[in-house]
């Protein structure tokens, strides 16, 4: 590939360089930014895209994957080639740690999307075009294992790294610890004799232990003076107890030093014939650093990772230089996006407009996107953008002129023109700023449209900023060349930074020269140097440009109004739907309530059968039941037509519910005039009264004979007299009773006499009492049965006297047992409740206390 000199800085490539390089995480991720390269084939740099978008991918759904210690030990790895030589403990330490990261991370890309598959085919890997980058990459498990064994996990040399060793340390412990108390020692003696201040601790001067004191008593202490401070107040002082065992220190310390040179030569060893797959790990490591500032740029770029097709092509929507994005972000200013088309059609676009009015930036954004892209990078465009890949990328921007060379700012301009039509070709991206600038405008113009001609006859690509009135002519003459204008806001006065293709701009030279404060005399006299045609020419030109901008903001308008009127309609389709799906779900429940209905009626026969049958009833009673029968087989069959509506059943299910409610009424009001026929005795007769059980009322328990008297209510509870037993129970257990009369003498009367109870009721709680048990085992039961179950067997706990019952729910998940007790905090008659103890059972059993 071809490019110019200077080519990257002038198009700001540098810029980004020095972005993706902050994003770096090592010196290898670094390096790999400043060797990278644009490439010309399709295939390369989709790859190297893809490695970003899976990336980025993997960083959003992934938060395990290594992204840590990130040391390049190279230098020292590469230095151990040679035998005899070690690694030191820090590089062993960073060897070891960045060694495990590359480990991880290739055995993280290699893992299989498809946990079922064992084939190593790409289609099963999660991210497959970072997997691609693992292939020739080995790790090394066992080294790790093996300065695992010698090294902590501070990076600190570990005592039983070897017997030797460890025999070392401990000797040096124990000499240290002499020597600090005999130090100690002496230190607090000479604090009480007032030769050393009380606050005064040992130091450590050249490894070895000593005293600091002043220096007028340095002889009150026999040893050795080793230093003094800067000030010379203070001397410090190896007692001479201690020189010995000082000595002894430095001795272990050498011997120590020795035994970790060792160990690290051995290890070393193990480490050398693996330098070679080493050092490619390490470049392994550095791709992966620079796909991840890849990503870390794009993400702070806004940009997407386009596909790239095998061909020159730019087609890009919304492109927005990313330098200048963010220079304008930072001053809280929103970019103007391009539209930029080069194509087989349209393969050169000559771009006019006022100065100041972003030609120049425009032709910048083409090149530096283009270059970022070739190089693999994102670039910021919309997800509809199209792209290709040129061979060459040539540009001519901005002032070359040279001392050295003896060359003009136009001499250097043409030079470049030269190189670029001798280079130039059908894969060609000219970028050409004041195309024929530089020189007398007649002359210049009509060289600069001969060398576009050329241009034209090798079919290269171009994007050309030109003021030049034969260079826009031309291109409306020309296949394959096309008219670009910057607009320019006539009213307002200002550049609108938006590119518009199909037609040429004015350079507003006149209304720019008007606002700057030239005299409107001078004004007039440039006009009629130029000519009326040229003037008149050029309004014409503004007036196109000012119509098109009028209606590609009409278009703008209808694109958003139809834009909102497919949003209004898709709302409309969706609540149709919903609509649609809640009918289906009331006619659903209709046929539902029917099904229920029809169940309801067979019921209703059976138990008119039953009832016939047990009451033996009259021919009036058995009329009545079966004229009711008919009535609601009527009005079953009325509902049941199967060829109706949805709509018409869901009606008669509603005059069905109506007809029932209206019988329930009629057979309510023929209960209450219709007498009771009974001949059983007042006592063995059930009261039929269905009204609240309040204090005082007479009452029995359902499924006994024995009446009582209601002494209290407590909420759920009732307080019940059976003759000269009072016991507690729950209302719901209860029924009304008709109290019992007897005779007596006194005043010749009949009197109710109060509530006794019958031998049978006697022998019946005797009964229970003998076969009460006082435990319930409800383990399997859902909560409802359970809590059912308790509460019955809690009535009958009371209803017989027991003080104490246990209640067997198991421990499992606990629903069964928090449900439990919390009804037991709801009943008057519980004392306390707690675990039955380990060994009976612990927290599986509730041991109930009732008063």
């Amino acid at each position: 590939m071809i490019y110019p000199k200077n080519f990257e800085s002038k198009i700001g490539f540098d810029e980004v360089r020095a972005i993706m390089k902050s994003h770096c995480l090592s010196t290898m991720g670094k390096e790999t930014v400043d060797n990278m390269t644009p490439s010309d084939q399709a295939m390369e740099v989709n790859e190297r895209l893809t490695q970003t978008r899976e990336f980025r991918l993997l960083m959003e759904q992934h938060d395990d994957f290594p992204m840590n210690f990130f040391f390049d030990v190279r230098e020292a790895v590469a230095r151990i080639r040679l035998e005899g030589t070690h690694l030191e403990t820090e590089e062993l330490f960073d060897l070891r740690r960045s060694l495990e990261t590359i480990h991880r991370m290739t055995s993280f890309l290699r893992r299989s999307d498809n946990a079922d598959n064992s084939s190593e085919e790409e289609s099963t890997f999660a991210y497959p075009a970072l997997a691609r980058m693992t292939d020739e990459v080995k790790t090394f498990p066992d080294i790790i294992r093996q300065t695992d064994r010698i090294l902590d996990k501070f990076g600190r040399i570990k005592d039983n790294a070897s017997d030797h060793l460890f025999t070392i340390r401990q000797e040096l412990a124990r000499t240290e610890g002499s020597i600090s108390k005999t130090l100690n020692s002496i230190l607090r003696a000479a604090q009480s004799d007032g030769l050393v201040e009380k606050d005064v601790a040992p130091t450590m001067r050249d490894g070895r232990l000593v005293i600091p004191i002043a220096p007028a008593m340095k002889k009150k202490i026999k040893g050795i003076v080793h230093d003094e401070s800067a000030t010379g107040k203070t001397v410090f002082v190896e007692p001479a107890e201690v020189v010995e065992a000082n000595n002894k220190v430095r001795e272990l310390e050498a011997e120590e030093r020795r035994e970790i040179i060792r160990i690290l030569t051995d290890i070393t060893a193990i480490v050398r014939p693996h330098v070679k797959e080493i050092l490619r790990s390490y470049v392994f490591m550095g791709q992966i650093d620079n796909v991840h500032a890849r990503a870390e740029m794009a993400k702070q770029m806004k940009a997407i990772e386009p596909a790239v097709d095998n061909k020159p092509l730019i087609d890009w929507i919304e492109a927005r230089h990313p330098l200048l994005q963010s220079s304008l972000e930072k001053q809280g200013k929103k970019i103007v996006p391009l539209e930029i088309t080069l194509t087989a059609d349209k393969r050169i676009l000559i771009i006019s407009g006022p100065n100041a009015g972003g030609k120049s930036v425009c032709l910048k954004t083409v090149g530096l996107m283009q270059y970022m892209l070739q190089c693999g990078l994102s670039i910021p465009v919309s997800e509809r953008s199209k792209t290709g890949v040129f061979q060459n990328i040539m540009i001519d921007i901005g002032d070359e002129q040279s001392i050295a060379d003896d060359l003009s700012t136009y001499s250097s301009h043409l030079l470049n023109m030269k190189n670029m039509m001798r280079h130039a070709n059908n894969a060609t991206l000219l970028l050409i700023d004041e195309f024929g600038g530089g020189t007398e405008p007649t002359i210049g113009g009509a060289i600069a449209e001969s060398v576009l001609k050329q241009f034209c006859k090798k079919k290269a690509y171009g994007v050309i900023t030109t003021h030049y009135q034969n260079l826009k002519h031309f291109a409306d003459s020309h296949e394959g060349v096309v008219n670009g204008a910057m607009l320019y806001d006539r009213h307002e006065m200002r550049a609108l930074f938006q590119l518009a293709i199909g037609q040429p701009g004015s350079s507003f030279a006149i209304e720019i020269a008007r606002k700057t404060g030239i005299p409107e005399e001078v004004i007039a006299d440039a006009s009629e140097i130029v000519g009326s045609d040229y003037i008149q020419s050029d309004k014409y030109l503004q007036d196109i440009v000012r119509d098109k901008r009028y209606w590609e903001a009409k278009r703008q308008t209808i694109h958003q109004h139809e834009k909102s009127l497919e949003q209004k309609i898709a709302n409309y389709e969706k609540e149709l739907q919903e609509l649609e799906r809640s009918r289906k779900e009331i006619i659903r429940k209709a046929k539902e309530q029917a099904e229920e209905i029809y169940r309801e009626g067979n019921k209703r026969i059976e138990n008119a059968i039953r009832e016939i049958k047990e009451k033996q009833a009259e021919k009036e009673a058995t009329k009545r039941i079966r004229e009711e029968l008919k009535a609601f087989e009527e009005g079953m069959m009325e509902a049941g037509g199967k060829n109706e509506t949805d709509e018409m059943i869901e009606r008669k299910m509603k005059q069905i519910q109506q007809r029932r409610e209206r019988k329930a009424k009629r057979k309510e009001e023929k209960m209450k005039n219709q007498p009771a026929a009974n001949t059983e005795t007042p006592a063995q007769q059930p009261a039929k009264d269905q009204t609240e059980i309040v204090k005082g009322d007479t009452v029995r328990i359902k499924g006994l004979t024995t009446v009582g008297r209601v002494e209290l209510i407590d909420g759920k509870m009732a307080t019940v007299v059976f003759g000269d037993m009072k016991t507690k129970m729950r209302v719901e257990r209860l029924e009304h009773a008709k109290p019992v009369v007897t005779s007596t003498k006194t005043d010749d009367r009949k009197q109710l006499l109060g509530y006794d109870v019958s031998q049978q009721t006697r022998s019946a709680i005797d009964s229970r009492k003998l076969n009460f048990k006082q435990d319930i085992d409800i383990r399997g039961m859902r909560a409802d049965e359970a809590l059912n179950a308790v509460m019955y067997f809690i009535d009958d706990a009371i209803l017989v006297g027991m003080s104490r019952i246990r209640i067997l729910h198991g421990t499992g998940t606990g629903a069964l047992r928090q449900a439990v007790r919390q009804y037991l905090n709801t009943v008057p008659n519980v004392k306390a409740f707690r675990d039955e103890h380990v060994q009976f059972g612990g927290a599986g059993i509730t041991v109930v206390d009732i008063d």
